[in-house]
């Protein structure tokens, strides 16, 4: 591909929408071309790709974007956003200790808590990610990691990132924060203090339900992101050329739709708020949310696309009005196009703490007005 020199002074905006500038180079085409080749002609041994799982031409365009929009100075596609977690999870060595939310992707708190032991790592859980309870569940000399979602699946809390990686890094630990919800365009934990960032590609950043993918993005370029870069190749977690290519395709909207769903959940999470029907609203836009004060210092331009809410009759009235909505698909996952709902408690595991009143709503693009009428009907 044909990068035209795109400048370092231009917009993350911009750069998104442009792909950082790289176009076909057989024909000029603003759109960059697929490439699936596996394999590579070589000029000699010691130069050049070699194979596409160590090094693929597919992974250019969509690495470098995303290094540019996080702030980073490398990253990484992975297969799903689980094989990219999984990749940080076994990078650290045996004797290593973790700390993570108890409220946390409980796909991820699963890995770390059930199959971390046999890797060689441990795991202390914290209700709340703050210093104080860090410091109080720190071991030192093995506290080598600490995990941060903000905000959290399914009640969107907030963590202070500077401030947790103030300390971490003061204790000789890395920070990772999975920013799948937040996105590169609402926050950037590096610039935050973050070490690596972390992305569920399957949600936002791809945008349209087509594509499984997941993201790493480092601060810097050393010797632990080097063993990451390394277990990729050798573990083999990697994403297809096709897929590659959507997710790029899909990146270029991603400015447009992170602050049409956010502008549009924040009314919705207002509506919601006065709703006779509605018990509680989650949501980090509004005051109420204890998060609120910190998601307004590390979030810019809006608070996300992600809510849940309540339903004050209980669980089976919750089941109900998920089943009624007419815009809202009742389906799994979120960052897409179409908004769509679920009852949490009805997907995760047995050791899942998500009241069985919750519904968790991933809003879209749709126009607000009509995905409030939907959710007043089905709410009844």
């Amino acid at each position: 591909m044909i990068d035209d020199g795109f400048p370092e002074s231009a917009s993350a905006e911009s750069a998104a929408v442009h792909a950082l500038g790289w176009l076909d180079p057989a024909s000029g085409g603003t759109v960059p071309p697929l490439q699936p080749a596996v394999t590579n002609r070589r000029e000699s041994y010691s130069t050049g790709r070699i194979y596409s799982r160590i090094d693929s031409a597919a992974y250019d365009q969509v690495e470098g974007l995303l290094a540019r929009l996080e702030g980073g100075a490398h990253a990484q596609i992975y297969s799903a956003g689980m094989a990219a977690g999984s990749a940080i999870a076994h990078s650290l060595g045996p004797g290593a200790h973790v700390i993570a939310p108890r409220e946390m992707y409980y796909e991820m708190r699963r890995l770390l808590e059930h199959d971390g032991p046999g890797f060689g790592l441990s795991l202390t859980l914290l209700d709340r990610m703050e210093v104080e309870h860090l410091e109080a569940a720190w071991r030192k000399g093995q506290t080598k990691l600490v995990w941060i979602e903000t905000p959290s699946n399914p009640y969107w809390s907030v963590t202070d990132i500077a401030a947790v990686s103030q300390f971490a890094h003061a204790h000789g630990a890395r920070v990772v924060v999975d920013s799948t919800a937040a996105t590169p365009v609402l926050t950037q934990p590096l610039a935050l203090g973050a070490d690596i960032v972390l992305h569920a590609a399957t949600k936002y950043l791809n945008g349209h339900g087509d594509v499984l993918a997941g993201a790493l993005v480092t601060a810097r370029r050393d010797e632990h992101w080097e063993t990451i870069c390394r277990q990729r190749r050798t573990h083999g977690g990697v994403l297809g050329a096709f897929e590659a290519w959507l997710l790029i395709r899909g990146m270029r909207t991603l400015f447009l739709r992170v602050r049409t769903a956010s502008a549009s959940a924040l009314r919705i999470a207002e509506h919601l708020s006065k709703h006779p029907r509605v018990s509680q609203v989650l949501y980090p836009g509004l005051p109420s949310h204890p998060g609120h004060a910190i998601a307004a210092r590390q979030m810019r331009g809006g608070f996300g696309g992600m809510l849940s809410f309540r339903v004050r009759a209980g669980a089976e009235a919750a089941l109900a009005a998920s089943g009624r909505t007419r815009l809202f698909v009742r389906a799994t996952s979120f960052g897409s196009v179409e908004s769509l709902i679920e009852h949490r408690a009805s997907v995760e595991d047995p050791s899942s703490r998500v009241p069985g009143d919750l519904l968790r709503v991933s809003v879209g693009i749709e126009p607000v007005d009509d995905l409030i009428a939907d959710l007043d009907q089905a709410l009844g």
